[in-house]
């Protein structure tokens, strides 16, 4: 494994890290889930993400877990606030009451004195957002929280949030979690140059487009069975990329990895982090195979030549818009 820091802050990342979205806690069962974290950790994956409302705080149980039998100090746990964990008008968004109640409650879920990275999941347009990063910045201060960051914010958002950090003399914000892979690439135009600016690191999710970037789904034919596709509590974010010219260049990209000696999840992941400003990319895991198999991208060496072969393939599905 390879580490990079989290953005300007000094805490080092594995450069592939390992999330629970749409897998722990819901569709992957509870020894599978601990098998995947275990074999992680043992390949050198120190970072592991999830957030409160992952299955309603059933994920935050099964990492915190898994995780509570290895030293405290040898892993970085992120986890996240802001949708909604109950039916009333405060169990949501990013209120300093919502904030502080929600953080209390993924500690004790997850079984834990101290949360390293705290992300806001999404904005909160209906909360003032110097009432937001007061908190963060109590809860950084009780030693509750080390490090805070947003998730899917936009240049905007997060530049208005640097200028209250300055004025008011703030922790800053370390991370910004984007979804990001070669099939949706907005954060390119604004979001990472403003986080660059800034010394906010991306810790980008979804680097295989729900499993798309795998090879496994092929233009023309059905979804194969057992796969997160045909399964209906995780196939909804996935269906919209299941166009017969999205597939079609996936294979062109999947020649291009066969020719370097590498999968296809492996030349995905490693895309990713070919952005300077991309720290960590979080992959999910059903299967042990699968965290075995993407770790290997941190080795896989992208040339300029291949970088361009590459582009010139994803050109052809310009505009690609999934839902996510």
């Amino acid at each position: 494994m390879k580490y990079r820091n989290l953005g300007v802050s000094g805490v080092k990342v594995s450069e592939v890290s390992l999330g629970s979205w749409l897998t722990y806690g819901t569709a992957t069962e509870r020894e599978t889930a601990m098998a995947c974290i275990d074999q992680a950790y043992e390949l050198g994956i120190n970072f592991f993400d999830t957030a409160n409302a992952y299955n309603q705080g059933e994920a935050e149980k099964v990492v915190g877990e898994a995780l509570r039998k290895y030293p405290r100090h040898s892993y970085v746990l992120a986890t996240k606030v802001y949708f909604p964990m109950g039916e009333g008008p405060n169990d949501r968004g990013l209120s300093r009451k919502h904030i502080i109640e929600q953080c209390e409650a993924s500690l004790q879920r997850l079984g834990l004195d101290y949360i390293d990275l705290y992300q806001c999941h999404r904005y909160d347009e209906s909360t003032p957002l110097e009432e937001t990063l007061w908190a963060l910045d109590d809860l950084i201060t009780q030693g509750k929280v080390l490090y805070a960051g947003v998730s899917e914010w936009s240049a905007a958002q997060i530049a208005n949030a640097k200028a209250i950090e300055a004025k008011r003399n703030l922790r800053p914000l370390v991370s910004n979690q984007p979804i990001y892979n070669m099939l949706v690439r907005y954060i390119e135009k604004e979001v990472l140059p403003t986080c660059a600016s800034f010394g906010i690191g991306q810790i980008v999710f979804s680097p295989l487009a729900q499993g798309i970037l795998t090879g496994k789904y092929k233009p023309g034919q059905g979804v194969p069975e057992g796969t997160r596709a045909a399964n209906r509590e995780t196939n909804h974010w996935i269906s919209s990329y299941l166009r017969d010219d999205v597939l079609m260049s996936v294979q062109k990209l999947e020649n291009i990895a066969q020719s370097i000696g590498a999968s296809l999840s492996q030349l995905a992941i490693a895309w990713t982090l070919r952005q300077p400003g991309v720290s960590s990319a979080i992959i999910g895991a059903s299967r042990v195979s699968q965290v075995e198999e993407n770790v290997k991208a941190v080795d896989v060496v992208l040339s300029d030549d291949v970088l361009a072969e590459i582009e010139k393939i994803l050109q052809e599905i310009d505009g690609f818009v999934p839902i996510w």
